[in-house]
């Protein structure tokens, strides 16, 4: 459930279904143990699928930084105050900042049984400000998900990705090809690639991900929080891998 605007709505307005199923979520809630993850894996590992799943299942919130530095921003909090003269300067906000954005966030309701972050920390530099911060609250990271998965069979899912423009349509060429190469199924008009699903694209965003995350990776295996799941099964199999990993 989204926050109410820095709680604009008051409950008063709120229909007394919504209420009942965010008290009923709360009760199923209480008794979920905690937990805090963080979830690392190269575009096109199925992180973005299996995170609302851990979400629900675990009664997590999603700490997706760049949203909630635009949040704060719009809030106009005193760190999204700061954050904002950063990036007005064309600054990269601080790590601090983006920490303390983080400490606040969790802080509300719907993170009570814990967090999953998501594209932080990027550097260890980040790992042990995050790490410092929980420690003060007591608390640590628990698991890191890492979405493990051959950079070629990556490269197969996303370049072989078509999509037909103007009816949105896709496409992959080994999983769900058109009737004739290149040409949409319904239409017979040419379908075309997205240009961030290029190889040459990806080679170079695959390269700068595992440059910046594998240092984060080693960090958190020398505190044993590294599990490695099978990204490249079926989505199906490997949210049991993850049930297994949070048992």
């Amino acid at each position: 459930m989204a926050g109410g605007g820095g709680g604009s709505v008051s409950l008063e307005d709120l229909p007394s279904l919504d209420l009942m199923t965010e008290l009923l979520r709360r009760m199923k809630c209480a008794s979920k143990p905690e937990k805090r993850l963080i979830l690392i894996g190269p575009p096109g590992s199925g992180k973005g699928t299996q995170s609302p799943i851990i979400k629900d299942e675990y009664c997590l919130c999603h700490l997706a930084t760049g949203d909630m530095l635009r949040a704060a921003v719009a809030a106009k909090t005193p760190l999204g105050i700061k954050a904002k003269e950063a990036m007005d300067k064309g600054e990269l906000v601080s790590d601090d900042l983006v920490v303390g954005i983080i400490d606040e966030a969790i802080k509300k309701p719907s993170c009570q049984k814990g967090f999953i972050l998501d594209g932080f920390p990027r550097t260890v530099v980040q790992a042990e400000k995050l790490d410092e911060m929980l420690a003060k609250k007591s608390t640590k990271i628990d698991k890191v998900l890492n979405f493990a998965i051959d950079d070629a069979i990556l490269e197969e899912r996303i370049t072989g990705r078509w999509i037909h423009p103007s009816s949105g349509r896709t496409y992959h060429s080994k999983f769900a090809p058109p009737k004739v190469p290149a040409i949409d199924d319904v239409t017979g008009e040419p379908l075309i690639q997205r240009k961030d699903d290029t190889a040459a694209v990806l080679k170079s965003r695959l390269e700068a991900f595992h440059k910046q995350t594998e240092p984060v990776i080693d960090y958190y295996n020398k505190k044993g929080a590294v599990v490695n799941l099978h990204a490249e099964k079926p989505p199906k199999e490997v949210t049991l891998e993850v049930e297994k990993a949070l048992s």
